[in-house]
């Protein structure tokens, strides 16, 4: 199930690190890492930009993204060698643009389920519908540039999400392993921060240094949240909140339950919306009084 997310603890890095091992992040080959997916040197990830380049150097929106993913023709197909919900990789082709996407169609519901830690979890779920109700999320949040577009496809007669594929460096298990410090620490932290913020919002109990890649920029991307959005109005490790991006902070103030309802229709349920507005609500109340209590200037950013 990979590295748990708890090892995060790791990936915050003094500043004076990050420049020692540069030299040695630009000497390495991008290998084969720890993806739950394939290979890390070619993972589903979105470009920050507005516009996305294409394998053949065309320039979409997110919008021709979802057009492309939904409409495009399967031409060639792969099953993942790792992963235990088994993804596929998809060649799409719409006769101008071909590019490859990441398909999941895993979709289980169980009462009570046994781990592979050998916990238990009762109404345990894991489907390919909240990969999808996870993208919705980020982009209501601002977070849109953190998490690849996903959507809604059919494929070999098995609805599923599909998402657009780049590729990086390598997911956070593979830097960890190899002991690699980013170029920028501060940059580095700003973003885990940020992804910290949102597993507590989505409640994903399968987070892992394996969901997370890291671009040739060391920009971040966050993938696969299949077991994400549980129904506790908890936090599920509010010990990991330490700093928040204030228009991350303004944003959540402002998630509206409505708004999340109709991003979201087909994917979460009300319930499922009612846990997650009550865990923002946590959120809020936590940065608010970490800075009242530390000074504003020391917790939000």
């Amino acid at each position: 199930m990979g590295i748990s997310l708890r090892a995060l603890m790791r990936t915050f890095v003094p500043p004076f690190l990050g420049m020692i091992f540069l030299l040695i992040t630009l000497a390495e080959e991008p290998a084969c890492g720890q993806v739950a997916f394939w290979s890390s040197n070619e993972l589903p990830v979105e470009s920050t930009q507005s516009y996305t380049a294409t394998a053949d150097g065309s320039q979409l929106t997110r919008e021709q993204i979802k057009q492309f993913l939904q409409t495009a023709e399967v031409i060639k197909s792969k099953e993942a060698s790792k992963g235990v919900t088994h993804p596929s990789r998809l060649t799409l082709s719409d006769g101008k643009i071909t590019h490859d996407a990441s398909f999941q169609s895993v979709d289980v519901y169980k009462p009570v389920m046994k781990l592979e830690s050998g916990a238990t979890e009762t109404n345990f779920a894991d489907s390919w519908k909240y990969n999808i109700a996870g993208y919705e999320i980020a982009e209501l949040i601002g977070l849109g540039d953190m998490v690849p577009v996903y959507v809604e496809r059919k494929w070999q007669g098995k609805a599923g999400s599909l998402s657009w594929w780049l590729p990086v460096m390598m997911d956070d298990a593979e830097r960890t392993e190899k002991k690699v410090e980013p170029p920028n620490p501060d940059a580095w932290n700003k973003q885990m921060y940020r992804m910290r913020v949102f597993d507590e919002l989505i409640y994903d109990t399968d987070a892992n240094l394996t969901n997370i890649l890291i671009g040739k920029d060391w920009t971040l991307w966050r993938i696969d949240f299949t077991r994400a959005f549980r129904r506790s109005r908890e936090l599920h490790r509010p010990s990991d909140l330490a700093k928040c991006d204030r228009q991350l902070l303004a944003k959540l103030k402002a998630l509206k339950a409505e708004d999340v309802l109709a991003r979201t229709k087909g994917f979460l349920n009300k319930d499922d919306v009612q846990a997650l507005m009550a865990r923002r609500d946590k959120i809020v109340t936590l940065f608010e009084q970490l800075a009242a209590r530390q000074g504003e200037a020391n917790v939000l950013y």
